[in-house]
Order: C-alpha cells, then sequence, then structure tokens
C-alpha cells in the first residue's frame, strides 16, 4: 500500500498558489492511496493516471472504473480557496493539496482610481499601482477602496472590495 504525498510539498509556501492549476475540488480526507496508476480515496477512485487526457476530469470520463468518489465542491480561484475552511483538495491536474497557512500577507486598501466595465466582469485601476486588476463580477458605483493582499511587497491578490477605506490588517496565507 502505498500513500501519495502531495508534489508540492517541496516548494516554498508562497509558491504554492503559482503551482496549484484551478479549478480545484474539495476532499474530506487524507487517506489517498495510488496503486497501479489509480489514486484511491475512501474505496473510491479518484483519479485513474492510466487514461490519456492531461485533467482530472478528462481521464475521471475515460476511466471504465464504476465506483467515482464525487467531487462535490469546486473552487475556482485563490481567493476562494484562501477563504474555504478545509484542508486537503485535489487540482485540475490529478496533485493531492494540503492546505497549511503559514505565512502571513499584509492587507492594505487602496483608492480605486477607474473601473471599466466588462459584461459580467469589472477592470480595476488602483492609485499607487501600475496594473490593472479584475473582478469576475460587476462592481456597485458606491464602493470606492480595494483590499489587497501584498506579497514580497507587491500587491498580489485582490481580496475585498469596500466603501469606505478599512484599517490596513494582515491575513495568514
Amino acid at each position: 500500500m502505498l500513500v501519495m504525498t502531495t508534489r508540492l510539498g517541496s516548494l516554498k509556501p508562497s509558491m504554492i498558489y503559482d503551482k496549484i492549476k484551478f479549478p480545484i475540488f474539495v476532499l474530506h480526507t487524507d487517506e489517498i492511496m495510488f496503486v497501479d496508476g489509480i489514486l484511491w480515496i475512501e474505496n473510491q477512485v479518484l483519479d485513474d493516471t492510466n487514461m490519456r487526457g492531461e485533467t482530472l476530469g478528462l481521464r475521471r470520463l475515460q476511466s471504465p472504473m464504476t465506483s467515482m468518489y464525487p467531487l462535490k465542491y469546486m473552487i475556482k480561484d485563490i481567493r476562494a480557496y484562501l477563504e474555504h475552511q478545509g484542508k486537503y483538495y485535489i487540482d485540475t491536474t490529478g496533485r493531492f493539496i494540503r492546505k497549511i497557512k503559514t505565512i502571513k500577507a499584509e492587507l492594505k486598501y487602496h483608492k480605486i482610481l477607474r473601473m471599466e466595465k466588462k459584461g459580467v466582469a469589472t477592470v480595476l485601476w488602483i492609485k499607487d499601482c501600475p496594473f490593472p486588476f479584475t473582478l469576475d463580477r460587476p462592481l456597485a458605483a458606491s464602493e470606492e477602496w480595494a483590499g489587497f493582499l501584498y506579497r514580497a511587497g507587491l500587491p498580489w491578490l485582490l481580496y475585498d472590495t469596500a466603501n469606505k477605506k478599512k484599517k490596513n490588517s494582515w491575513r495568514k496565507i
């Protein structure tokens, strides 16, 4: 019996977010076995690497195995991943991920200078930031401040929007 460990385990914690291929799916246990090219969880098939296909979904569709582990909840981006309370995930390439928050990231609020509505998304131009950020929903005109998580001293992730400026703080990532 071989227990699969994360291939991301040797990376620095801050680099893990760059290697995850979204969407990811929530798992409810870390008791996973990799036997003969098949990734098993709770006596059900999670992934069949014997099948051709670059993604977990393609391999699951092609697999002749009938007892498939149900992937009930999908997380589509880093922000949703950080907010989710679970610990165990599998990404779209089939990598098992164990979430351990170890790094503090600054959360700073910046004034929104300009909003460009693009159908269902919004592009935000922020004060003191030379590049725009994309928000995957329309933004209310009353929201004038955006909170960003910082990594390596640079704005990394749009975390929050607000009507009034909030106090700068930190989040564990």
